[in-house]
């Protein structure tokens, strides 16, 4: 959970790259950009977000915050996921988010409760990985996929004293 925050971090300031976009466009022109709708910039965060997290399981199996914390993505196999098989990861690992995101935006909820609603969620399912057999989470399973521990390399083991 807590390569979950410090991904969530990460996201947040890569959030802020359709805002600055639209903000230069404003400065220079005097015009409201249609980046700036709030359609607009979901779908380009959507977008984006899924090149980066493709992106980065597809080449190194890792995301930054998922490095740090020596955690990777693969398949059952062991091998890397697939560009595709990426994406399809991407768009199934939406359910930490979407199920009540879409609930507060259907029962007209304000922000609060509905993060306070999507904050549970996250919890409950967390919690519904040890379900599992491999204790995985739902979407990996779906997908063929699973995180995994990286062991330290020899260097860093002997470095950090172990």
């Amino acid at each position: 959970m807590a390569c979950f925050v410090y991904e969530a971090l990460v996201l947040f300031g890569l959030g802020l790259i359709p805002g600055v976009v639209g903000a230069i466009f404003m400065a220079q022109t005097g015009h409201g950009s249609p980046w700036q709708s709030d359609t607009a910039l979901r779908v380009f965060a959507f977008v984006f977000y899924g090149i980066y997290f493709a992106w980065f399981w597809s080449r190194r199996g890792q995301t930054l915050p998922m490095q740090t914390w020596r955690i990777r993505v693969e398949t059952r196999a062991g091998k890397l996921p697939s560009q595709g098989l990426a994406l399809a990861r991407y768009v199934a690992a939406w359910v930490w988010i979407a199920p009540p995101a879409l609930l507060g935006t259907a029962l007209g909820w304000r922000p609060w409760p509905t993060l306070g609603a999507i904050g549970a969620w996250i919890v409950l399912y967390a919690a519904l990985s040890w379900l599992h057999p491999q204790r995985q989470f739902w979407h990996d399973a779906l997908c063929g996929t699973r995180l995994v521990p990286v062991p330290l390399e020899r260097g860093a083991r002997e470095a950090a004293g172990a």
